[in-house]
């Protein structure tokens, strides 16, 4: 069988469910929340992932409209705040061609991430007591490599070396081997990121190895490749000369108003300890 395409963890673990260095565990309430841990890198080699922890998310749909919504976005703000560092300032890149729809993720999520970090010069002492609850913020939406001739990560690590900040979190649109999983699931890892993996367009790598600061990717699938889902949905492999592409759902572009509006009000819940639902999703 040829090897599945997919940045999640619980997909990469399904076909390899007994890996020594490898645990699971499962919980949650608005999602199910399953969450893997690799011990090392050698643990993770089988699966094609780093050490880290991997946190998915998966609920029916994700939508404004779901009964459960609030849930949903605290429970994700909950399960981030874990990756979080207590204090300092946290960089939000989004990642992506806002141009190309099932790519949009990134940039849809940093346009409504609040910016804080500039506040503490531009309000007056007085302003600023109405806001002492909001940790400085920087978010950065820059494009992709044929739009600017620069690499995500060369971005990126130029922003770290200024502003120094305790963590980046990076959000990025993701591939996934199930149908089902499309617009669905929720990933987050602390392992970095390298942008475009899941589709074979591999970027420069983000990651505390290469920024020195804690990475925290997260991202939604908006793609499957043809061959996965075709084995996926038949069990035999396509012959290797049929020609392949990425496929996303017709309905993409509601699927990233309403994925993007999630992770950003979870994401403003995280980062702003007592914000709270209805302020978060003021912002939006």
């Amino acid at each position: 069988m040829e090897p599945i395409r997919t940045d999640l963890a619980v997909e990469r673990t399904a076909a390899a469910p007994s890996l020594p260095g490898v645990t699971q565990e499962t919980r949650g309430n608005a999602f199910s929340v399953t969450e893997i841990r690799i011990k090392n890198d050698v643990c993770g080699a089988p699966i094609g992932k780093p050490a880290g922890r991997y946190v998915t998310l998966e609920a029916p749909a994700i939508s404004r409209s779901s009964a459960n919504y609030q849930e949903m976005a605290e429970e994700l703000a909950a399960e981030l705040g874990k990756f979080l560092p207590q204090e300092g300032c946290v960089f939000l890149a989004g990642l992506g061609n806002r141009a190309i729809t099932p790519d949009a993720l990134g940039p849809r999520v940093a346009s409504k991430v609040l910016a804080t970090r500039h506040l503490r010069t531009a309000l007056t002492a007085e302003e600023l007591t109405y806001l002492p609850e909001l940790r400085p913020v920087c978010v950065l939406a820059g494009g992709v490599l044929g739009q600017t001739g620069m690499e995500s990560a060369e971005l990126i690590e130029a922003v770290c070396k200024q502003i120094r900040p305790a963590a980046v979190v990076a959000v990025d649109a993701l591939a996934c081997a199930e149908l089902s999983r499309l617009g669905t699931t929720i990933q987050m890892s602390d392992s970095g990121i390298s942008p475009g993996s899941g589709v074979a367009n591999h970027r420069a790598e983000l990651s505390r190895r290469t920024l020195g600061v804690p990475v925290i990717a997260l991202g939604i699938p908006t793609v499957v490749d043809l061959h996965t889902a075709v084995q996926g949905i038949y069990g035999k492999s396509v012959p290797k000369d049929r020609p392949n592409m990425m496929v996303t759902p017709r309905d993409i572009d509601r699927l990233i108003d309403h994925a993007g509006d999630l992770l950003a009000c979870a994401l403003n819940m995280a980062l702003h300890d007592g914000m709270t639902f209805a302020q978060a999703e003021g912002l939006g």
